[in-house]
């Protein structure tokens, strides 16, 4: 067998651009690499904090230290690059611009994937921690509009413990006290949405409460997890024949 070297490390898919945060991530949060059957990488962008980024736009200024840090992920040579926070989204044409893998900055690039699947009129219910803010320019950002798309921006309440948490940048976390309020955004939802048909999560701390949302709503939920198994298997098929 001969092999092809050039890297230091090797058996890293997947590459993380994380938030400067120290608040704890359960496993399902894409900052707890136990959350995944596979070694991933991880380049924290310093100075990324998430009140820099959870507006109506991120800040301009961050753009050439995330280029900077995706293109060490791929020197390290990772096979594909993602971020920690869905609201990086209108980043995406610069950073899959600025390397020679595949970048995903938010898991709401599978809106259009969601939506091919599901039946005429089936409506997404985007869940995220500031709805106020999620606006077009993030959608637009991975490559389509609501205009093509129905969806139903899901916010948290303003005085939830959730962006409290992760927004705020708490150092301890209470997971049955965000439990209950992942489900009372679920509940929420059912109720408002005239014509459910699956759910997707921009918010990557909501991960952990995934299963907790697919057993209230009886909805198939996506987030970036369920992108980044698909491109992990994508990068390393099954050898069935072996």
């Amino acid at each position: 067998m001969k092999l092809r070297g050039g890297f230091t490390n090797y058996g890293e898919t997947i590459g993380i651009l994380m938030l400067d945060t120290r608040f704890p991530r359960p496993r399902g949060d894409i900052g707890n690499a136990l959350s995944y059957d596979f070694p991933v990488r991880y380049k924290i962008v310093r100075g990324a904090h998430a009140t820099r980024i959870m507006g109506d736009h991120p800040d301009p200024a961050l753009l050439e230290p995330f280029i900077a840090a995706a293109r060490e992920l791929e020197a390290d040579g990772v096979k594909a690059i993602t971020t920690s926070c869905g609201f990086l989204a209108p980043f995406q044409l610069q950073l899959a611009a600025a390397v020679n893998i595949p970048v995903f900055t938010s898991s709401l690039i599978q809106a259009p994937l969601i939506h091919a699947m599901l039946p005429p009129g089936k409506v997404i219910g985007i869940f995220t921690e500031r709805g106020h803010h999620m606006n077009e320019g993030h959608f637009r950002g991975v490559g389509w509009s609501p205009d093509e798309i129905p969806v139903q921006i899901q916010g948290m309440k303003p005085d939830a413990q959730f962006p409290a948490t992760y927004i705020l940048g708490r150092e301890e976390l209470d997971t049955d006290v965000l439990r209950a309020e992942m489900i009372e955004m679920t509940q929420a939802f059912m109720a408002s949405c005239k014509n459910p048909g699956a759910i997707l999560f921009e918010c990557t701390n909501m991960c952990p409460f995934s299963k907790d949302v697919a057993e209230v709503s009886g909805l198939p939920v996506f987030d970036i997890n369920t992108l980044i198994n698909l491109f992990y298997r994508a990068a390393n098929p099954v050898p069935f024949l072996r």
